[in-house]
């Protein structure tokens, strides 16, 4: 657009119209998302690993909104900046004031973010999925219980019963072995 003055005010007019599509994306990922983690509930709290999985798909998603508000917050900011001379949406000219070049900085680094995070979310989930075979499913929710037991009786200086009796089994396994091999032979 060859005025830098209307440049701003263009831009902003495109990011507005897109804020209800964004929020019926953001709508829909979080009524999903408690929806799934519902449905997975008893999974996420028995299975090792899914419930660290499903803590960091939070914090992503958590982090994304925030830098989501935070771009709109800034998109207002540039609202209110109309009729500033700028090169585009979130390139400031030579011209520009040193505020508005500020939130425009601040935007550009927000743009990227948000498809970062969301990456990042959908990297986590590709994992998430992983969890749900079967071949995974078994090991990790029967390999929880025990690992939380070792983990609380280390702490309380207690030995548990089915490791100390694992011990014996694996050193009588030991002694036994060692008792049926033969003597090796001296060299004739």
């Amino acid at each position: 657009m060859p005025d830098e003055k209307l440049r701003l005010r263009v831009a902003n007019a495109a990011w507005a119209r897109w804020t209800p599509v964004n929020l019926v994306g953001i709508t829909a990922h979080l009524v999903g998302g408690a929806g799934i983690l519902y449905a997975n509930k008893d999974r996420v709290a028995a299975q090792q690993g899914v419930g660290t999985f499903t803590i960091a798909k939070a914090a992503l998603t958590g982090a994304a909104l925030a830098v989501t508000g935070y771009s709109r917050v800034l998109g207002k900011k540039l609202e209110k900046a109309d009729g500033e001379s700028v090169e585009g949406g979130t390139d400031p000219s030579p011209m520009t004031s040193p505020d508005v070049a500020k939130v425009q900085r601040q935007l550009k680094v927000c743009q990227w973010l948000v498809p970062g995070l969301t990456a990042g979310i959908e990297v986590l989930n590709a994992l998430h999925g992983e969890q749900q075979r079967p071949n995974q499913q078994v090991p990790g929710i029967v390999g929880k219980p025990a690992q939380l037991g070792q983990a609380l009786a280390r702490r309380r200086g207690v030995v548990m019963p089915a490791a100390s009796a694992a011990a014996r089994l694996r050193a009588k396994r030991r002694t036994t072995a060692s008792d049926e091999q033969p003597a090796p032979s001296e060299p004739s």
